[in-house]
């Protein structure tokens, strides 16, 4: 979509729920147990562990970071929204369940009517979405945001795969840049083991969209086409570990933040680079993902510019605590949590919405 064909959906966007109020006393992490995915143990037959975002709410809860009442509960996505970056056509061909199983790996799904597919699948992975859209608008507010799920890097416009069937990273630029004025830069940091193809399909000639891909070079996608979108393309080999990765991960975040600079990070924090992962190819620790994270957030902060993290890939069970302990680390570091007070890593635009004066310019947001 050019920025003429954004300008015109500016003027006349539709009505949506995503970007309705949330309460102060939230803290931006969004989440809804509808994210899991459970239906009769079939989505046991992916490697993916579709039942890790509950279990990374409930590390967050037993160490007393989040209740029930201080989390912000994602809404799903409707076909309204969805059509924002979404063709009708594409949209269609998810209630073919052979689809469906074909973008989710998880070949049974063909032999199942497709309202239980929708139910039980996809319902889920709207939710997720609707969760990434709403956490977008959220980092804005309030300077930083994550959305415990989302992070579906292989699905463009018009199609999907990888188990992304939704574009939730394109919809959430999409969604900023017609509803939220002052925001008309992103840049994309992906550090999921694989390649980010579907939103680097999407904004491959949108130059308001600067992406920064680190990614095993030997495994799915292998997208040719969709590498010509990323400005800073970093490509490891099998089993890198975690001095050379971390290294990297300083120098190239630190590297695309100073050669543009955003209006908001969205950081595609996949941990399917950890060590033994089956499909991820790479030898990182725990502590080393943990780091990895604590880096990029200390980038934003410095700059002041909005950050999400969406959690993408990763293909243990172990992921799901792994992803709690470096939420739980990023607030130790004071990188999250309580409001950034101004001069302490929140920028213009952020103080200027939470109410702070001083700031040039207006910020409006269209509901």
């Amino acid at each position: 979509m050019s920025l003429k064909e954004d300008n015109e959906r500016k003027k006349s966007p539709h009505h949506t729920d995503l970007y309705a109020n949330i309460p102060e006393t939230c803290l931006p992490i969004v989440y809804h147990p509808d994210y899991n995915i459970t239906f009769m143990g079939l989505e046991k037959l992916h490697p993916f562990d579709a039942g890790k975002w509950g279990k990374v709410v409930l590390f967050l809860k037993e160490e007393q970071f989040i209740t029930d009442g201080n989390i912000v509960e994602a809404r799903e996505a409707t076909e309204e929204d969805l059509l924002v970056v979404h063709t009708k056509r594409y949209l269609n061909r998810l209630k073919w369940s052979l689809v469906v199983a074909t973008i989710t790996e998880i070949p049974p799904l063909l032999f199942l009517p497709n309202f239980l597919v929708q139910r039980k699948v996809l319902r889920p992975l709207r939710t997720q979405t609707g969760g990434t859209i709403m956490a977008g608008k959220l980092a804005v507010d309030r300077g930083w945001a994550i959305n415990v799920g989302g992070g579906f890097h292989h699905c463009s416009s018009d199609k999907g795969g990888g188990f992304c069937a939704y574009a939730d990273i394109t919809l959430t630029i999409k969604f900023l840049f017609e509803r939220v004025e002052g925001i008309s830069r992103a840049t994309i940091i992906d550090l999921d083991a694989h390649q980010g193809n579907g939103h680097e399909r999407d904004f491959l000639d949108d130059r308001r969209v600067f992406i920064m891909d680190m990614y095993n070079r030997y495994i799915y996608p292998g997208d040719g086409f969709a590498k010509r979108a990323i400005k800073r393309k970093v490509e490891l080999d099998w089993g890198t570990e975690d001095t050379e990765y971390l290294q990297k991960v300083e120098l190239h975040s630190e590297g695309a933040l100073n050669e543009v600079r955003p209006d908001i990070i969205v950081y595609n924090a996949g941990t399917d680079i950890l060590d033994g992962d089956p499909l991820g190819g790479l030898s990182i620790s725990p502590q080393g993902i943990i780091k990895r994270d604590e880096i990029v957030f200390k980038a934003a902060k410095r700059r002041g510019i909005p950050i999400l993290m969406v959690t993408s890939g990763g293909y243990q069970k172990k992921t799901a605590r792994i992803i709690a302990d470096s939420i739980l680390n990023l607030q130790r570091q004071g990188l999250i949590g309580a409001e950034p007070a101004e001069g302490e890593g929140s920028s213009p635009l952020v103080t200027h919405m939470m109410g702070g004066s001083g700031s040039a310019g207006s910020t409006q947001t269209i509901v």
